[in-house]
């Protein structure tokens, strides 16, 4: 380790470095950090994590001591890896509802018929390694809970369903369907929690995203293929974007991804799969500064980051190519259009 990481990480505490700015930004001190990495997150891999769940709280005037949010291991397709992200827990959505000062109350949750169901296949244990799994789980088919909001000047109700199937966490993403081991603990419990975010949704669809415990066990490729579009996914922002003058200061955040169109969403995800293809890297980032603004280009740029950290070829393809406009199609690509303008002269 060098002088410098150890002038800008001090203190250890659970094989987890604490940062500098958790004390000059935040004012934590290494007993407080011991607490949020220990108590609060136990489960969190990276300090960064933690520094972003800080961020989260900040701007929210949130008190991270009582876990409004919690660090949501997500997989993506482009890292090859899991990513944590950042997610509000049920309480933090609740909170949201309360501020607006019009939520009306919510009715305990109606239960439907229980089922029982044995899961086969595999999972991921605490060192990332796949194991084989057989479970048998008894859970209820559905729960249905209702949110009361005031709607010119009358409590209206607003209720959804959601299916134990539709919702659990699987202990390995889409590579598995075995339940991770809180969904077995607390089948009820969790999808309890679904559920109140649901109906608060639909009470409150301007406040109110996903729940942690909805994200729990998804991937980072259901945001990008708008499957899912809300919540809040954390995003490192990284070296990529600090090759160029004109990038702002790149520090960890969190992204609304409610604030992000779906046609933005897919747009980028062309950007970043054309831009791979061609290794047009410059040309990438200098054509998502052209096409999009606010929001939806610090959105561009963190999915550009991701990508260009792990391909190898992304340093030299920065410095060597010069273009403006949107990185090449591949050959491949080429034929499927030309195909394509065929049929429609042709209809």
């Amino acid at each position: 380790m060098s002088n410098q990481s150890r002038t800008n990480y001090p203190p250890k505490t659970r094989n987890l470095l604490m940062p500098i700015d958790a004390n000059q930004v935040y004012g934590l001190s290494e007993q407080s950090w011991k607490v949020l990495t220990e108590v609060t997150f136990p489960t969190a891999k990276t300090p960064e994590a933690i520094l972003m769940a800080l961020d989260y709280c900040k701007a929210r005037k949130l008190d991270i001591f009582k876990k409004p949010v919690h660090v949501v291991p997500m997989w993506s397709a482009a890292l090859g890896r899991n990513v944590e992200t950042v997610w509000p827990s049920i309480m933090e959505i609740q909170t949201t509802a309360s501020r607006t000062g019009v939520w009306a109350g919510m009715d305990r949750p109606v239960w439907g018929p229980d089922v029982t169901k044995t899961f086969t296949g595999r999972y991921k244990d605490d060192n990332e390694q796949w194991q084989e799994s057989s479970v048998t789980v008894t859970f209820p088919e559905w729960v249905a809970v209702t949110v009361y909001r005031i709607v010119g000047g009358k409590r209206c109700a607003f209720t959804e369903e959601v299916y134990w199937l539709e919702a659990y966490s699987t202990a390995g993403g889409k590579n598995s369907q075995v339940p991770t081991a809180m969904w077995i603990k607390r089948p009820k419990g969790q999808l309890a929690k679904c559920g109140k975010a649901a109906s608060l949704r639909a009470a409150f669809p301007e406040e109110c995203g996903y729940a942690a415990e909805e994200m729990d066990g998804k991937t980072l490729d259901d945001l990008t293929d708008a499957t899912v579009i809300d919540g809040e996914a954390t995003v490192w922002e990284g070296d990529a974007g600090d090759r160029f003058a004109e990038s702002p200061e790149h520090t960890p955040q969190v992204i609304n991804l409610s604030q992000v169109h779906p046609k933005v969403q897919k747009a980028v995800a062309e950007l970043v799969r054309r831009t791979k293809a061609a290794g047009a890297w410059k040309a990438a980032y200098d054509y998502a500064h052209q096409k999009f603004k606010g929001i939806d280009l610090t959105f561009a740029l963190a999915e550009l980051d991701k990508v260009s950290q792990v391909d190898p070829k992304a340093t030299q393809a920065l410095e060597q190519t010069e273009n403006t406009g949107m990185p090449p199609l591949s050959a491949k690509d080429m034929a499927m259009n030309q195909a394509r303008q065929t049929l429609g002269h042709a209809a």
